[in-house]
């Protein structure tokens, strides 16, 4: 794997789970790190001091990704601390585990708000700010392809995520940019373990070919290596991560 030294990562959402696993990746393979947070400053904090344990450069940025102004400010503060923006990392997302009919309404607005338009606008604005050349990943979800219950609000968001990472590659190809998505499984998480008891997990996993829910590290793996030069020709498409689960 080719280094990333001197090229400057915005990871949303890298606070834990996923995305703090993201970030450390991209950080120990020489890249400057934005770390994205919204309320959980501390945990942020610690994704920055295991990066610069490992010599990465990495600052953490409250934003709240669903706002165009938050949106906009992670770019300013990363152009502005580390001179440019090579790699995003839309990782930022909420999960409700609800059947459809005991969805509310805010529960709808919150899902799609975070989960599409945060990934529209921190699209919208690489679109005008980000580096030629410039890898974007968007994390989406293994539950698109598959029917079930709890996830049909979650699932819709990241279906419309899945759209948005095509289309966006055309629009951005003529820059040299890829865009790509993301789809873990079942992944050992506190996202996707909140609101489950041990029997729907345990039915979870064993959904997957491999019997077994995933690790963030798993995922930041190919996410690391969808922003590697290794990469190159890869665009539009979107790579499950999920030990065959769908």
């Amino acid at each position: 794997m080719s280094t990333l030294a001197n090229k400057v990562a915005i990871v949303t959402g890298a606070s834990r789970g996923i995305g703090a696993r993201i970030a450390v990746a991209l950080g120990k393979a020489g890249a400057n790190v934005v770390v994205n947070y919204v309320t959980s400053r501390d945990a942020a904090e610690q994704v920055v001091s295991e990066l610069g344990e490992a010599g990465a450069h990495a600052v953490a940025v409250q934003a709240d990704v669903s706002k165009p102004a938050d949106a906009a400010r992670l770019f300013d503060v990363a152009i502005e601390r580390f001179g440019k923006v090579d790699i995003l990392v839309n990782n930022a997302g909420v999960l409700i585990f609800k059947r459809i009919e005991e969805t509310s309404d805010e529960d709808y607005a919150q899902t799609f708000d975070i989960n599409v338009r945060g990934t529209f606008l921190m699209l919208r604005e690489a679109s005008r700010r980000l580096e030629n050349g410039g890898r974007i990943v968007n994390l989406s979800s293994s539950v698109t392809r598959l029917m079930v219950p709890g996830y049909g609000v979650y699932s819709a968001t990241k279906g419309a995520v899945e759209q948005l990472t095509r289309v966006f590659a055309k629009e951005a190809g003529g820059c040299g940019i890829t865009v790509n998505s993301v789809s873990p499984g079942p992944t050992n998480t506190e996202l996707f373990n909140q609101d489950k008891n041990e029997e729907t997990i345990k039915r979870l996993a064993e959904m997957a070919a491999l019997r077994r829910i995933g690790e963030p590290d798993e995922v930041a793996r190919v996410v690391l290596f969808l922003v590697s030069d290794e990469a190159s020709w890869v665009t539009g498409q979107n790579i499950g991560v999920n030990g065959g689960f769908a």
